[in-house]
């Protein structure tokens, strides 16, 4: 009877929302399928968008490609848990699969930016967690968009100049990795999230135990002189202090 009481105490927990951020070309996209190719029990928030699909890209796994007038109505209708207009086309997340997946007890990947990742905060501040991954450089970082040639030159220059900018937010994530290789920041994105979520997908209900289990805040200190350097042209090239990389 003991042992049958016990099971039924033992309930699911709720799902996690795992948000990876960067400027473009710093790697997340990669980083993200590594994630779920690792972790089956992790699955990938598809984004809508109505910017033109890229090729290779597949309708609906990729991202769900909408015109604008529909994108209008999923924000009317309060469809959307985020959404922000990216180098003139807009991107959103859908409500109900995130939801669903949650309640399910399956954690939620997003490769969203800082303005979807604040608005997400805002609405479940407990139930996120997030990681921002920089370059080592800002060099490096034009290298790696030129070398992927996803983009022309006018389009390349454009996210070199928003970079600055969206990497100015990192110090509003509660983990950075630097991307100087790719083994080794996927190793420190996957240990961010392991840290934020308990040992086994199952815990015992007892008083005062929350719904969702908090998740610890890794504080990545004396990053201020750097952050400063990725707004300062003439200091752009400058790496992060070697203790905070991964």
């Amino acid at each position: 009877m003991a042992h049958t009481r016990q099971q039924e105490t033992v309930i699911s927990r709720r799902g996690l929302m795992l948000v990876l951020s960067s400027p473009s070309g710093a790697g997340k996209t990669t980083l993200s399928r590594r994630l779920l190719a690792e972790d089956e029990n992790v699955t990938l928030s598809v984004s809508v968008t109505t910017r033109e699909m890229r090729p290779g890209e597949v309708d609906g796994r990729d991202y769900t490609f909408i015109d604008r007038r529909h994108f209008d109505t999923l924000v009317e209708k309060n469809a959307l848990l985020e959404w922000a207009e990216v180098f003139n086309n807009y991107y959103g997340t859908p409500v109900k699969p995130v939801m669903d997946a949650l309640a399910r007890g399956r954690d939620v990947l997003f490769d969203i930016d800082w303005q979807g990742t604040q608005q997400l905060r805002e609405k479940a501040r407990n139930d996120l967690v997030s990681v921002f991954v920089l370059p080592p450089s800002i060099p490096e970082l034009e290298r790696r968009l030129k070398a992927r040639a996803q983009d022309d030159y006018e389009t390349i220059r454009r996210r070199m100049a928003k970079a600055a900018d969206e990497m100015s937010h990192w110090a509003e994530y509660e983990y950075v990795v630097i991307n100087r290789d790719i083994e080794l920041a996927f190793a420190g994105c996957r240990r961010s999230f392991r840290l934020s979520t308990p040992p086994g997908r199952r815990f015992f209900r007892c008083a005062g135990l929350p719904a969702l289990l908090a998740h610890p805040i890794a504080v990545v200190r004396q990053l201020a002189v750097a952050k400063h350097s990725w707004r300062a042209p003439d200091r752009s090239t400058r790496v992060l202090p070697p203790m905070c990389r991964w």
